[in-house]
């Protein structure tokens, strides 16, 4: 194993509570107090950027994607969600997939910057209650987006 391989945390762990595995990628409640329903759906083999996966795999990742952005709008009714792939810190493709709420910590800046405000702790415990029916939501999406759990 390459060294870029074995010191990349979403080799070595799931990152995050996984909710649906699929052969190629997975996707994963991630932890994070602030933004209950937060996912990330990352590629399970270490690649760094999206152009390496061939054209049909980009078409796959990127269908579940959509599919965990439908469960998060329909379960958690954010008033946005923010996408991103970075990297920068971890380079293995993952797509996190962000519900965003006008009273958010951040809004409306990215959820990497200073805080704007403190979080509204009904708010988010309101939030941290739909998180069963968004692990339900998840897999019926990605079943309906004719994606095949592993």
């Amino acid at each position: 194993m390459s060294d870029a391989v074995s010191s990349c945390e979403l080799c070595a762990g799931d990152g995050g509570e996984v909710l649906w595995r699929h052969v190629d990628f997975r996707v994963v409640l991630v932890d994070e107090p602030d933004y209950p329903g937060f996912c990330r759906v990352i590629w399970n083999g270490h690649v760094k950027e999206m152009t390496d996966l061939a054209p049909a795999a980009r078409t796959l990742l990127s269908n579940a994607v959509w599919a965990v952005e439908a469960a998060v709008r329909e379960v958690m009714a954010p008033e946005k969600v923010n996408l991103a792939t970075l990297g920068n810190m971890t380079p293995h493709v993952h797509w996190h997939v962000i519900p965003r709420y006008l009273d958010d910590r951040h809004f409306p800046s990215p959820v990497w910057a200073a805080p704007r405000r403190e979080a509204d702790a009904a708010a988010l415990e309101a939030r941290r209650a739909r998180l069963p029916q968004l692990r339900e939501a998840i897999g019926r999406q990605l079943d309906a987006a004719g994606l095949q759990a592993a």
